[in-house]
């Protein structure tokens, strides 16, 4: 069968007809006559057909152009789909992605923890450790200075002012033994037909520290015994002998820092302890106070009002084992530095005097108290004591001072708290049942640190010069006094 093509105009691009010889002559189609009839199988770009058309065929370019945007909207809106498609799936790629890496988070996360708490552990194991460590240290320490008594006596001998240290033939040091000492003397025979004889003394203390011992070597006998007032124990340091020995250089020295005394090193190593104790969790408060005796009177040596207005100051005990002054500065210090501001004020407040022994010679006994409080708060511990720092008076006698008027006075006074403080050291000694502590102000005041629970030191200055050596002995068999006393068992303050 044929068919023949009566579509009027014909429109060759939508005609069914192969394009064929045949299919030519049968469609009357005018294009088919120019051989322009095309099949669907070999239909040519609308660009193509497009640019065929005349210029009349205004109909047909229209239609090209609606089949271009038609072509092109279905252009947009498959590459619209793509997109969304594509959009999706960076979606859920992402979201892959993140859950994927969350995940991992998660189990690093969980492995984080559990070597958090792991480390939590061993920081909580080894904190015990530290704070047995730190019981166990301040046993041992304890133990140690009790072995070496909780009274000791050293001595100290005063390098001269001018001339060779080898002149010094009347004070004799062993060079084996650091805790000895010999004072020699020739004595002139009474009835002169013997020869000249030399009458000598000897002496044995905790330690001996002869005229080259410098400052630093002092205060590292006796460093373990400072620890201990952070420990909780009651310490006491004093420095006895004669006027112009070398005790208030010892205790205090001067400004340069390798010739510091005991008290600024003291101060230096306390702050310096307690600091390092803070990583095991102490945490310690300081109390600076500074008293003088002077004609069995105390005063404030950290007073900054108006003499006139000086308040009156008594001692009061107000437990077993605790003594307060009224009316006294207590000055809470948090470094050494402020400590070290409040001794230069105390040495400007303090009494001195001319006499025949020393022309800048302290008239009084001089006390510094560094009152210790520590917590730790982890081990609901606390622990309370007392350095105290004690320069005293000259020893020397009325007669060999030279003293009158007021002077005298003074001396009077000195000597009675200081013959009041040897009565007191052999009542201990002989562990009697009374000790007379209130027979003078320094005695009072130091009770706690002579007779019970405290760690005590003296230190015995004596001077070179040969003029000396009756002031000398008699400073050394006080001292050998004390190096008797046995005291009782020191205990820490703790709760």
């Amino acid at each position: 069968t044929s068919a023949v093509c009566s579509d009027w105009p014909a429109d060759p691009v939508h005609c069914d007809w192969p394009n064929t010889a045949s299919t030519r002559r049968k469609c009357n189609a005018p294009y088919h006559n120019r051989e322009l009839h095309l099949s669907k199988n070999t239909q040519p770009a609308a660009g193509s057909g497009a640019s065929r058309r005349p210029g009349w065929d205004l109909k047909g370019k229209v239609s090209d152009m609606e089949n271009k945007v038609q072509n092109y909207q279905g252009k947009i809106k498959s590459a619209n789909q793509e997109n969304e498609y594509l959009k999706d799936s960076i979606t859920k790629t992402q979201l892959a992605i993140q859950t994927s890496a969350l995940g991992r988070c998660q189990d690093h996360l969980k492995e984080s923890q559990e070597l958090a708490g792991n480390l939590e552990e061993t920081v909580a194991h080894q904190r015990e450790e530290l704070h047995l460590g730190e019981m166990e240290r301040r046993k041992l320490h304890n133990a140690i200075q009790e072995l070496k008594g909780n009274i000791r006596v050293f001595c100290r001998v005063r390098p001269l002012l001018t001339g060779n240290q080898s002149d010094v033939l009347h004070i004799q040091l062993p060079a084996h033994d650091n805790k000895a000492l010999t004072l020699a003397k020739m004595e002139e025979s009474h009835t002169g037909r013997t020869a000249d004889t030399q009458k000598s003394y000897n002496f044995s203390f905790d330690r001996v520290f002869g005229p080259r011992a410098v400052q630093r070597e002092v205060f590292e006998e006796i460093s373990l015994l400072v620890q201990s007032a952070l420990d909780g124990y009651n310490v006491c340091c004093f420095a006895y002998g004669q006027t112009g020995s070398g005790k208030t250089f010892t205790m205090e020295g001067s400004d340069l820092e390798e010739l510091w005394g005991v008290i600024p090193r003291a101060v230096q190593q306390i702050f310096k302890s307690a600091k390092a104790l803070r990583a095991q969790g102490w945490q310690y408060t300081f109390t600076a106070s500074f008293v003088e005796i002077y004609n069995e009177t105390l005063r404030d040596l950290l007073y900054t009002g108006k003499p006139n207005k000086r308040p009156e100051h008594e001692i009061r005990k107000i437990s077993s084992n605790e003594i307060t002054v009224t009316n006294l500065t207590y000055q809470k210090v948090n470094n050494e530095d402020e400590v070290h501001n409040l001794i230069m004020l105390a040495n400007q407040n303090r009494s001195t005097a001319r006499t025949g022994m020393n022309d800048h010679s302290s008239r009084s006994h001089s006390v510094f108290q560094l009152d210790i409080e520590g917590q730790n708060s982890d081990r609901d511990t606390k622990c309370k004591s007392t350095l105290c720092l004690v320069d005293l008076a000259g020893s020397e006698r009325v007669q060999k001072s030279q003293s009158q008027g007021d002077r005298f006075k003074e001396m009077t006074a000195i000597n009675s708290s200081l013959t009041n403080l040897g009565i007191v050291i052999a009542a201990l000694a002989n562990k009697d049942s009374f000790v007379p502590y209130r027979n003078s102000k320094l005695t009072y005041l130091l009770q706690n640190c002579l007779g019970g629970n405290s760690k005590t030191l003296m230190f015995v200055n004596i001077s070179p010069e040969e003029e000396s050596f009756s002031e000398s002995l008699n400073s050394l068999r006080f001292a050998s006094k004390v190096n008797d006393c046995v005291i009782g068992t020191a205990s820490a303050n703790r709760k």
